[in-house]
């Protein structure tokens, strides 16, 4: 079941790192269970998930290592930035999910997390890591279209 998010209105972070780092091999979007200083950080765009992943404990899935900036008029009952959330998923997507896991060098990371009727999503991607000389190969890959691009642009 894959769900893509298009609209970039609605979008409070961006993981553009994830994709240079990881080649994405498939998309999911998962809700995040957060406390209510939370959400008035995030709907602030108060968040970085650059250094984020997500982690697969006892048929759960867990956004770790994600910042939530602590919201300004928050009083005692504020949040930890960097507390482990939990993300709402079909018990059956977490299952696929985390037998994917299970491979040697597949990781979950938070590609970009946005608002949606209300609620934080976040889309997660489960990825494989490149190599060194596969990022070059995508740099290389970029140039070569983009020039292609200019080229054709300036045919006309």
């Amino acid at each position: 079941m894959k769900k893509h998010h298009t609209k970039a209105a609605n979008e409070v972070a961006n993981n553009r790192k994830a994709r240079h780092d990881y080649n994405i091999l498939d998309t999911y979007e998962a809700g995040i269970s957060l406390t209510g200083t939370e959400i008035k950080s995030v709907r602030a765009s108060k968040i970085n998930i650059k250094d984020g992943f997500v982690q697969s404990r006892n048929g759960e899935l867990w956004l770790e290592n994600v910042n939530i900036s602590i919201y300004n008029q928050g009083n005692q009952f504020n949040h930890d930035p960097l507390r482990n959330r939990k993300l709402l998923m079909h018990k059956k997507e977490i299952r696929k999910i985390s037998a994917s896991v299970q491979e040697k060098g597949i990781t979950i990371v938070p590609l970009k997390v946005y608002l949606k009727n209300g609620f934080a999503k976040v889309l997660i991607g489960v990825a494989e890591g490149k190599k060194q000389y596969d990022k070059r190969e995508t740099i290389k890959k970029r140039d070569q279209e983009r020039d292609l691009r200019r080229i054709v642009k300036n045919v006309r």
